[in-house]
């Protein structure tokens, strides 16, 4: 029996939030070339997670079906042409900080396979989630995410949905909460502070060279819609394709899309692993290198890309 044929039997809607359907201005003509052109949309009301899906969500759904994740899989040579067979063992995409400034055109140096990492040691062997379980899973592909959505009677949500809620009723506003990146000198998302990759600065001061690191979920406040995380702590697959830009405005204001959905990818065909819409930024984002921690923000990744800054939340229509 699939996971999707066999979905959780307790209450699936249990502390998720009704986001009110509407109108707004997606995407963003102020920051990168793919949230171009900013163009209206109109969703439908629907209820999401107030938050991204915890370890200890992620690990009662393991326990409840026997999943296993990608990353705990074993690679098929086929998917991978070129590749050495030796290094092709089940792992996971693991951030390191650099020793000093290095060149931001190349992110192999401070992105790096680790075999054995996974959801259960998302930094790799040696490393645990003691402490972790109310953070956000981290080390899920999108596979892993639609199998979990599935398990718990929700789905992934589009990015037009993801976008608007995150924007909290603020339309065209640069961050869920408003035009600052903080509020009276508080910080209002667990974003990278100091000189990517290198040099982390944590919140309430500190010195060295302290590794950034998700957070617990909460920690920060909630945008207007009550929901938390939706900029920065981890990336955040949606169910769309990734193009290069958004689709052209109607003609008319009146022709606003109803409901986007983007089911195929700009490469179709041309790629093993079709890319997904990612949103929100991540712990990993810096204003020198990925101001991506805004609603407008949107990246593509392989749809086998599990990494220790990309989790996902879910939506009940």
């Amino acid at each position: 029996m699939s996971i999707a044929a066999r979905p959780h039997t307790a209450s699936s809607t249990r502390g998720m939030v009704r986001v009110p359907g509407g109108t707004f201005l997606m995407g963003s003509a102020d920051f990168y070339p793919e949230e171009r052109p900013v163009h209206p949309v109109a969703v439908d009301g629907f209820l999401i997670d107030p938050h991204p899906v915890t370890v200890t969500e992620f690990r009662r759904f393991v326990k409840a079906t026997g999943y296993v994740s990608v990353a705990e899989r074993e690679l098929d040579p086929a998917d991978y042409p070129g590749a050495d067979p030796a290094a092709l063992v089940p792992g996971a995409l693991v951030f390191r900080m650099t020793a000093g400034p290095v060149d931001l055109d190349d992110w192999r140096q401070w992105w790096a396979y680790v075999p054995g990492a996974g959801w259960r040691r998302p930094l790799g062997p040696g490393s645990t989630l003691d402490g972790k379980e109310l953070h956000p899973v981290t080390q899920v592909s999108y596979e892993d995410a639609a199998a979990y959505a599935a398990w718990a009677g929700k789905e992934l949500p589009t990015e037009a949905e993801w976008e608007y809620a995150a924007r909290g009723g603020l339309d065209a506003a640069v961050f869920p909460w408003g035009d600052t990146f903080t509020v009276k000198g508080r910080r209002m998302a667990n974003t990278w502070h100091g000189s990517f990759p290198w040099r982390y600065l944590p919140a309430g001061g500190g010195k060295g060279r302290r590794a950034p690191g998700t957070t617990p979920v909460r920690t920060y406040p909630p945008n207007g819609y009550g929901l938390f995380d939706m900029a920065g702590n981890v990336w955040e697959w949606t169910c769309d394709h990734f193009t290069t830009r958004h689709p052209d405005p109607a003609p008319r204001a009146c022709c606003a899309p109803r409901n986007p959905r983007v089911d195929r990818p700009d490469e179709a065909g041309t790629e093993r692993f079709p890319r997904r819409v990612t949103k929100g930024g991540s712990h990993l984002c810096a204003p020198d290198y990925c101001l991506r921690y805004r609603p407008a923000a949107r990246q593509g990744q392989s749809e086998d890309t599990a990494s220790c800054h990309l989790g996902f939340r879910c939506v009940r229509r």
